[in-house]
């Protein structure tokens, strides 16, 4: 009887240790690697439309080119990898990122995870290690890349089917839903800005098949991401600061995800908040999208959803069929800012005086 007490007890140890070693630590520093890479990238782009400044929108290409294996290369770090194994995740980040098409983030971190482990199996344990250990890590992380990174992909490619169906729904009903889902799967380790372009989530006469109903679910799309963002960027000030509401509020909100997965009910505040600035983006506003399709999916990273609905309303070439007044304006402020962060702090106070939220759970790593 204390001989199957102890097994259960060890088991459940063992369980704790491998769900905190890869869904909290390695995810963790996965969305670190995003943030120095893509997302500073789109922020270096954001600041390439200044004039003259052209150079710093190179810079973000860079920069954005380099998430795979920046985020591969995070992980490997987390998972105290040797320095060959460490330094060969990056080319396995490359490919399964490549590879895993708008699921390109979550290729790399099942993919990531797996070629490190195996390459550590090896690593330091023969006299030619510097051709061994890159060997096996890249060796097992390409094979993956190329039979498994492309199903991950189209599991995401089956959000998007659902968003193109939302999308063809009533203009409250595509509010809401496309402004949920979108904005979960931008916390998500989840490219939706790839959902968004793929879609093409944008009324802009510049994009193939173009609609109204596109440019609708484009801006609950805004509204949804930016509700994530600035959501957690506010009620999580109290654990993170100021450091905290920048780099979630331009960064990125899959930094809370460890936190999410520890204690879910976080992310209720900024969900159902999106549930409310998605159809007042769309029903009460009037908002459409119509300029570049990615940019529905980026919230207020870089402030990079705002500007694309503006470039829309400014660019003649992008077809916006009618006139865009001050209620459009004040509402694209709103929606994005200003409601986000109102409902998300009201709700989020309703749960902490249910005991569902209370400080520390949503304090960002180091």
């Amino acid at each position: 009887m204390g001989q199957k007490s102890g097994s259960s007890d060890g088991a459940r140890r063992g369980i704790r240790y491998f769900a905190h070693r890869y869904f909290i630590d390695a995810m963790g520093a996965m969305a670190q690697g995003l943030f120095a890479s893509l997302l500073i990238g789109t922020i270096f782009k954001a600041l390439g439309m200044i004039p003259h400044c052209g150079f710093l929108s190179d810079i973000g290409g860079f920069a954005q080119a380099m998430a795979g294996p920046a985020m591969a290369a995070a992980i490997a770090y987390s998972l105290k990898g040797h320095a060959l194994v460490v330094f060969s995740a990056a080319a396995v980040g490359y490919a399964a990122n490549q590879l895993g098409g708008a699921g390109g983030p979550l290729a790399v971190f099942v993919i990531a995870i797996v070629s490190v482990e195996i390459g550590m199996l090896v690593s330091k344990k023969t006299k030619v290690d510097i051709l061994v250990t890159p060997f096996v890590t890249v060796f097992v992380g390409g094979v993956l890349s190329i039979w498994v990174a492309p199903w991950i992909g189209r599991l995401a490619g089956l959000i998007s089917t659902f968003i193109g169906w939302a999308s063809l729904q009533a203009p409250l009903a595509a509010g809401i839903i496309v402004s949920v889902v979108i904005g979960v799967c931008l916390t998500l380790p989840i490219s939706s800005a790839a959902i968004c372009a793929g879609l093409t989530l944008t009324g802009s006469a510049a994009a193939a098949g173009s609609s109204e109903g596109l440019a609708i679910a484009g801006a609950a799309a805004v509204a949804g991401c930016c509700a994530q963002m600035v959501g957690f960027a506010v009620v999580s000030f109290r654990d993170n600061g100021w450091g905290g509401v920048v780099s979630q509020g331009i960064g990125t909100s899959m930094l809370q995800m460890p936190n999410i997965l520890k204690k879910p009910a976080i992310w209720i505040a900024p969900t159902l908040a999106s549930a409310v600035t998605g159809p007042l983006a769309v029903c009460v506003f009037g908002l459409k999208m119509y300029g570049a399709a990615i940019n529905s999916g980026m919230g207020t990273c870089g402030l990079l959803g705002p500007i694309g609905m503006i470039l829309g309303w400014l660019s003649p070439e992008n077809g916006c069929p009618e006139p865009v007044g001050a209620l459009q304006w004040i509402g694209l402020f709103l929606v994005c800012f200003v409601f986000p962060a109102v409902l998300s702090l009201l709700i989020d106070r309703i749960l902490r005086r249910l005991g569902a939220v209370r400080d520390g759970d949503m304090k960002l790593s180091a």
